[in-house]
């Protein structure tokens, strides 16, 4: 029997180190809708969910947003 873990939120600088990107790289795809957006933790906080940013390392070179499951919000 197979308990799913709850999705963690990574900061910027673990997205930076996991896929390599620079931030003004990661930003620009962002933009482009080729990258998860981020979502606001608090005022001055921002994180992506980890299970987005592993279906992007899945396969970066044609990864869309439309990749990704229904926003659970």
């Amino acid at each position: 029997m197979a308990t799913l873990q709850p999705d963690r939120f990574l900061r910027l600088g673990t997205v930076l180190d996991r896929t390599g990107l620079s931030r003004a790289t990661l930003y620009r795809k962002i933009d482009a809708g080729t990258f998860p957006r981020q979502h606001k933790l608090a005022a001055r906080c921002c994180g992506w969910r980890e299970s987005h940013v592993n279906i992007w390392l899945r396969n970066p070179m044609t990864f869309t947003i439309k990749d990704l499951p229904p926003d659970e919000d």
